[in-house]
Formats: structure tokens, sequence, C-alpha cells
């Protein structure tokens, strides 16, 4: 490095000599790619680095705290403004102010907390049961053939049967009592338990397998180590979808024959065209709903830490 340096030193003042000479022709001109003779520029300067190019953002960017929240805040404004702008029939849809007076009422008299705690019971038994039997179903038939070719045919053909058009056969088979209407709750999330975690358990890479029985585990180690992992991002899936169905089938089978629940209390309200007591049920549903929605979401981040999506 330090012989190129000299050499360099060396043949500076030979250049310089050439051109000072009496009639030496001048170096050519340096020129850009258009002809035009570039300007000199000092080698003592530095060189400025060309700017670095910003990574364009392509994912949905950072989430904020409570931000699911916006979409229904927006909706109640929405419906506010209207009520009191004189844009909506208080005869057909009740205003807020209204809907949050006779909430208060129902909750005075007790007559809402009772109806919320017998749907609650209602559907927290339907899921419960819904969720072991569509879970125990996908691990029969997802880990061994015998048990796909016994499971699986009878359970794709329910799901093409929606459970609420099971509802006249099971009120001939189990009457119109807590029994049907927990069981029609648990089709509909069993049914939802089944395809989501029979997919995600079909879908586990056969090479896993193979490594597992090179290395010679166990069943126990096999399901501890390969199925589970695999298998809960369908089984979140499902649990999702379960819970949903979940509240539908409870928002049906209160409207049968129901002497208690939310549904019952706003087919009441219909009778009388109570629209703001049927608003509250609604409310009452959608609460849930989102609730235990963002429990499972909840839920799934924390076991699922180890899974880097774009949903953070």
């Amino acid at each position: 490095m330090s012989e190129a340096l000299t050499g360099l030193r060396v043949q500076a003042p030979a250049a310089e000599a050439v051109t000072d000479r009496p009639g030496a022709a001048p170096p050519p001109a340096v020129t850009d790619r258009t002809g035009i003779p570039a300007e000199p520029s000092d080698p003592a300067a530095p060189r400025a680095r060309p700017a670095a190019r910003r990574a364009r953002r392509l994912g949905p960017g950072r989430g904020v705290p409570f931000g699911r929240l916006l979409g229904p805040a927006l909706l109640i404004a929405v419906w506010w403004a209207a009520s009191a702008g004189g844009f909506l029939d208080p005869r057909i849809l009740s205003g807020p102010g209204t809907v949050i007076a006779t909430a208060g009422d129902l909750v005075a008299d007790g007559r809402l907390q009772g109806n919320v705690l017998i749907s609650l019971q209602r559907a927290g038994l339907g899921l419960l049961f819904g969720v072991l039997a569509g879970v125990a179903a996908a691990v029969l038939a997802g880990l061994s053939r015998t048990g796909e070719y016994l499971v699986d045919g009878p359970l794709q053909i329910k799901r093409a049967i929606p459970s609420l058009a099971m509802l006249p056969l099971l009120i001939l088979w189990l009457g119109i009592g807590e029994q049907m209407k927990v069981t029609v709750i648990a089709l509909g999330v069993a049914v939802n338990m089944y395809i989501n975690t029979y997919a995600s358990l079909t879908g586990i890479d056969s090479r896993h397998v193979e490594l597992a029985e090179v290395l010679g585990l166990s069943r126990w180690r096999f399901l501890r180590k390969v199925v589970l992992p695999g298998s809960l991002p369908g089984f979140f899936v499902g649990l999702r979808l379960g819970v949903t169905s979940a509240w539908l089938g409870l928002i049906v089978v209160e409207q049968i024959n129901a002497t208690s629940g939310i549904g019952y209390m706003m087919f009441q309200a219909q009778q009388y065209a109570q629209s703001d007591v049927i608003i509250v049920g609604l409310v009452a549903y959608g609460i849930f709903g989102f609730s235990s929605d963002a429990l499972v979401r909840a839920i799934e981040r924390r076991a699922l830490s180890w899974r880097r999506t774009l949903a953070g």
C-alpha cells in the first residue's frame, strides 16, 4: 500500500511537467455522457454518498391499542346523529338515549341480569360440548386412516346441513327444554371446530413426521412436539368461528318456547312493539360476541407468540 502511494506521488509531478512543456497538447477534457465537459472536482472534497432509498411499507402497519373499538364507536356516533337529527322514526328504531334509559330500567328491576345469566349458561355449555366433540373427532380423523374413513364423511354431510334445519327433528327427539337448546348450539360449534382443526392436522408437513420417526419419538412426545403446535392455528380459527356460531344458535333457540333468556325478552318485546327493548337485547348479543372474540384473539396471540404474522 505504501509503495503504491509513493508511485502516485512520483507520477503526479511528471504529469504536471508534461502539461507545462511548451507546445505540449493539453490533456483531453473529461466529458459526461451528453458530451458536455464536466466540471473538475476537488479530490480533497468528500464524495457525497447516494441517499439510501427508504423501504416501502407493504404491510398493514403497527396496531393501535383498542383500535378495534373505532368501528363500533363510529357506528354509534352515526346512529346518535341520525336520531338527534330526526331522520329515524322512534317507533321503528329508538335512539341511543332511549335505549340507554331502557337498559337502566331493565337492570333496576333485575330482568336484564337474570336473562343474561341464563343466556350465558346456555351458550357456555353448548360451546364447551361442541369444542370437546369437534376436537376429539378432528384428532381421530386426522391421525388415523380408519378414523378418517369413519368420521370425516358423516361430518362433511352435517356441514352441508345447517344446524337450524335440524330443529324439527331435535324437538321431536329431545323436546323443547334446555337439552335441545344446548344440543343445537353444540352441533354448530362442533362442525366449525372439526373442519378447521382437521384441516390444520392434515396440513402438517410430512417431513416433520418423518423426522419424528427417525428420532424415535414416542407417541406422546410426537403429539406434544409435532401435532399440538401444528394444529393450534387451525384450532383457534375454529374456536373463533365456533364462538360466533354459539351466539347465532343461541338467538334462534331462545325464541322457541323459551321462558327466559335474552332471546325470550326480545320476543316478548316484539309482541308489544318495544323496539328499545329489542335493541337492548341486540346490543347485549353484540357485546358478548365482540368480547368473546377479543378474548380468543388474546389467548391466540399468547399461545402462538412464536409465530410472526401481519396481525402482529
